[in-house]
């Protein structure tokens, strides 16, 4: 089958179309026959070589796709061949073909286009267990949402407006003010023209901001703090500005705050299975009655995948990128 392959770890030069073997699924396994994947972060730190699989996994990048089964192993039930689907990966999206555990595996949302199924695993995943199951987002609380434009950033500002909370978030330009206010966040920060931290204090009357979700990790960590409402919550899910900051414990005990970082890739496959049973449960729904959606900036075909990481490294986008093969 075709796949996107690395030749060594670097730029988008590394970026090849090769063949590699069909996989073949084991127990508890499903394989897809992939229409659409998702590109994620992540899958650029792969490529440079900082973000290996977990073992076991495939080699190949890509964290989330869409597609069919086309064929299904011992012990899996609930799935059939020719089922359409999406999935949450370890790896190996960026091909014609992945075999996925299948308590990975979710239905596609009623009346959602197969191609924008790839857009929602990784992201829903992502903003379900680290806003609602980690810092359990209340009806009335203010969520503060770091790259509002970003995949996470705009299924965050959705999921959090479905479910009764204030939404403030930081973008970085005001194109991307403009869509993420139209998505339905109260205020919009261009981090590029605003100390963002000073607006959320004015914005929330100096109280702060109930959860706070974090792409950028270290060089925002000591604002996040000051930003913290009285029980807050930051939950840091990347590392974009850097992993060594200096926290300030005083501020954040003044506030009886509380820091959690997460990652998704390396959770075992039980608890993955967990996290989109819940997916499921609680956000398919909303995507039926189109309150919330995937956001699709654009999509490329596989073999011009080195555009769609440039585009990822530009931060060009709103939404999601796909690959469609």
């Amino acid at each position: 089958m075709r796949a996107v392959v690395c030749e060594g770890a670097g730029g988008i030069e590394v970026l090849t179309i090769g063949e590699i073997e069909d996989p073949k699924p084991a127990v508890d396994e499903v394989v897809i026959d992939v229409v659409a994947a998702g590109v994620n972060r992540a899958d650029l730190l792969q490529r440079q070589g900082h973000y290996p699989p977990p073992p076991g996994a495939p080699g190949t990048i890509g964290l989330e796709v869409s597609g069919t089964i086309s064929a299904v192993g011992e012990g899996v039930e609930g799935w059939s061949v020719g089922d359409e689907c999406c999935a949450l990966l370890a790896g190996g999206g960026y091909a014609e073909k992945v075999v996925v555990p299948a308590p990975q595996v979710m239905p596609v949302p009623d009346g959602l286009d197969l191609v924008s199924a790839a857009a929602l695993p990784e992201v829903v995943a992502t903003v379900w267990s680290n806003v609602f199951m980690t810092a359990h987002l209340k009806e009335g609380e203010t969520l503060l949402v770091h790259g509002g434009a970003s995949g996470i950033g705009t299924m965050a500002i959705q999921l959090g407006v479905a479910h009764g909370a204030r939404v403030l978030c930081t973008v970085g330009n005001t194109d991307k003010m403009e869509f993420c206010t139209r998505l339905g966040a109260d205020v919009a920060i261009n981090y590029k023209e605003a100390e963002w931290a000073s607006v959320v204090k004015e914005a929330t009357g100096q109280a702060g901001a109930d959860v706070v979700l974090d792409i950028i990790g270290a060089k925002y960590l000591a604002d996040n703090v000051k930003s913290l409402a009285y029980d807050g919550r930051l939950v840091v899910i990347g590392l974009q500005g850097g992993t060594k900051g200096e926290l300030d414990l005083g501020r954040l005990m003044s506030r009886r705050g509380s820091i959690t970082g997460t990652g998704l890739r390396y959770r075992s496959v039980q608890d993955k299975g967990r996290i989109l049973t819940e997916v499921v449960g609680h956000v398919w729904p909303l995507v039926a009655e189109k309150k919330v959606r995937p956001i699709v900036h654009t999509t490329f075909p596989l073999d011009q995948v080195a555009r769609a990481h440039e585009t990822l490294e530009q931060s060009a986008q709103i939404g999601k990128v796909l690959l469609t093969v």
